[in-house]
């Protein structure tokens, strides 16, 4: 059962998958200190919330399926 609904579609979970990844990668190798662990933080939360497919930011700004676009 789950508690939540899932508010983006397919490709859209692709996209934020693929780009978290990138972004995380991208930060931990170009980047140093503080700023590289928070942007990799950042684009691992962006990645799960395409592989969990519930975005909160979305969901509250009426954004998806079933929503007001």
């Amino acid at each position: 059962m789950a508690f939540y609904r899932k508010n983006i579609g397919g490709l859209h979970q692709a996209v934020r998958v693929a780009a978290g990844i990138g972004v995380t990668v991208a930060a931990l190798v170009y980047l140093t200190g503080p700023a590289a662990w928070l942007v990799a933080f950042a684009g691992a939360g962006f990645a799960l919330t395409g592989l969990v497919g519930y975005c909160p930011m979305c969901a509250m700004a009426g954004i998806g399926r079933g929503g007001v676009s």
